[in-house]
């Protein structure tokens, strides 16, 4: 009898190294068999010893492969020719991509066949079986890189006094039912592969570009990292109406929130492209890759009808105590601009989807900073004679970093209050600010508690 091998059925003279590769390479595509004890022109020659064969054929499989594929698999005695002969019987398993155990989901650790030959699977090709495997959705998928950390990750959880341990992550879908990390997880690691990118503009259009921002790591750093820097140009304009003094934030804070968040939660991750927030004079655009998921209109989800693309990514933000419940974040955007006479708008494109927040006190916001040093009402009274000797601040003509640099320039100390309010920033933006540029050296700190004063480093 002659063998020829095909797209179905692979010869082996004995077992060796590659072996397992045929196996997972079946398991991925359409099944197929193996018989072993067989050369290359496909005459049988036999083994001497089938039983210890076919018992190291079951470990391979059982150890070396994984996810478990000996359910998909049989393994027998055959003669052939009189010949002792394996006959192993692979089908397509059940929950592709199979892999080398010690590779993992890498094109190193996963085959398909093609032909008669079993190759490395592609990156695109694995992302398509896991898909097959597992579903449609990004977030509940495995994760092709599963060497991941989770640093940041497990000290958010316990500031919330939740626990982070592989049950928990189980439970959230993190791991899935075969202890593999899943994309939510790799989304939450310290090697997420994606970034937020803020840019700020000179204006109301992108002639003129003054500075940006890109924020790395797990999407919780980048989360609370994104969401400092956009409140840093969340500007307080005063007034007063008669004896009474009246401040406005440029944007309500729950709207700056909720956008971000709905950016981060909703996008369409199987793009690689950036989650970006534009800054402009008179308005923020949250910009969110993807656009609607399939079904919904504009019209819906402004009546509050909600369909996460990311159930698992806005499940875990749910139990962070992030979101507060599905399908209401666009009404109360809408709400906290209810007094203003202003109104966001919702852009959906077919792969994007733009939340655009005007700013409340623009255009009464130019003029303001331009004063500054005329004396605005911005400052407080025990202030005036700082205010009045600065040159004006609080615009968007440099980075945080380089405004306060640039306030500090004539070398005399502020307090950390002083230069909040002559730069318009709110405070905890601003400690971290001055945080970050004591530890850059850039900066110097003179006293302690209220008489702690900045200036800068020579």
């Amino acid at each position: 009898m002659i063998f020829h091998e095909s797209s179905h059925l692979e010869l082996k003279e004995q077992i060796n190294a590659e072996f397992k590769k045929e196996i997972i390479a079946f398991a991925n595509t359409d099944g197929g068999e193996i018989y072993v004890g067989v050369n290359r022109d496909g005459i049988a020659v036999g083994l001497t010893q089938p039983e210890q064969d076919m018992e190291r054929t079951s470990s391979m499989i059982r150890d070396g492969i994984h996810p478990d594929l000996l359910p998909f698999t049989s393994i027998e005695r055959v003669r052939v020719d009189e010949k002792d002969l394996i006959h192993i019987t692979v089908t397509r398993g059940g929950r592709p991509p199979y892999h080398l155990s010690d590779r993992g989901l890498k094109p190193s650790g996963v085959y398909i066949r093609h032909g008669v030959a079993s190759i490395p699977a592609s990156e695109e090709m694995i992302r398509e079986l896991i898909r097959e495997s597992d579903g449609t959705t990004y977030d509940q998928a495995r994760s092709l890189n599963q060497d991941l950390t989770f640093h940041y990750a497990t000290q958010y959880f316990a500031r919330r006094n939740l626990g982070f341990l592989p049950e928990n992550q189980r439970t959230l879908g993190i791991l899935d039912r075969d202890h593999f990390y899943t994309n939510t997880a790799l989304l939450l690691s310290d090697q997420c592969e994606h970034s937020i990118k803020c840019a700020v503009f000179d204006g109301t259009n992108k002639l003129v570009f003054q500075t940006r921002k890109e924020f790395f790591g797990s999407i919780l750093k980048q989360l609370e990292e994104a969401y400092e820097y956009i409140s840093l140009f969340n500007h307080i304009h005063a007034d007063f109406e008669g004896l009474v003094r009246i401040e406005q934030r440029s944007y309500p804070e729950y709207a700056l929130r909720e956008a971000l968040l709905n950016t981060i939660i909703h996008r369409d991750y199987n793009y690689s492209g950036d989650t970006i927030v534009n800054i402009f004079s008179d308005r923020m655009e949250f910009v969110s890759i993807g656009g609607l998921v399939k079904g919904l209109t504009l019209p819906d989800i402004m009546h509050g009808v909600s369909q996460s693309r990311n159930r698992i990514l806005a499940n875990v933000f749910y139990r962070l105590h992030l979101i507060e419940s599905y399908g209401t974040g666009i009404q109360r955007i809408l709400e906290s601009y209810a007094e203003s006479g202003l109104q966001p708008s919702f852009l959906p494109e077919a792969a994007s989807f733009v939340t655009v927040l005007p700013n409340r006190n623009y255009p009464a916001e130019a003029p303001r900073q331009m004063s500054a040093h005329k004396g605005s009402v911005d400052s407080p009274a025990s202030h005036t004679t700082i205010w009045e000797t600065m040159p004006a601040y609080g615009n968007t003509a440099n980075s945080p970093e380089e405004q306060v640099l640039q306030l500090l320039e004539s070398g005399q100390l502020l307090t950390r209050k002083e230069i909040q309010n002559l730069l318009h920033f709110t405070e905890f933006p601003t400690r971290k600010l001055l945080a970050s540029l004591l530890e850059q050296g850039k900066i110097h700190m003179v006293g302690n508690g209220r008489s702690t004063r900045y200036g800068k480093t020579k």
